[in-house]
């Protein structure tokens, strides 16, 4: 969480948005019935955008 505090408002939303798109490759591949390379990164990409929101909410960016 440090490191996404260091981050500058245009670094932190450019950071949400590639999150966000990768995401939504992962859930792509799921739903298409193909087995994700790691089972665990939908999770851990949804974790980092949620952190990233919560920053970003509390230094009232959003």
């Amino acid at each position: 969480m440090p490191e996404i505090r260091g981050m500058g408002p245009d670094d932190r939303s450019s950071k949400l948005k590639e999150l966000r798109d990768e995401l939504m490759r992962e859930r792509g591949v799921a739903a298409m019935g193909g087995a994700p390379p790691s089972p665990g990164r939908i999770r851990s990409l949804r974790t980092n955008i949620a952190r990233i929101l919560t920053v970003m909410r509390e230094e009232g960016e959003a």
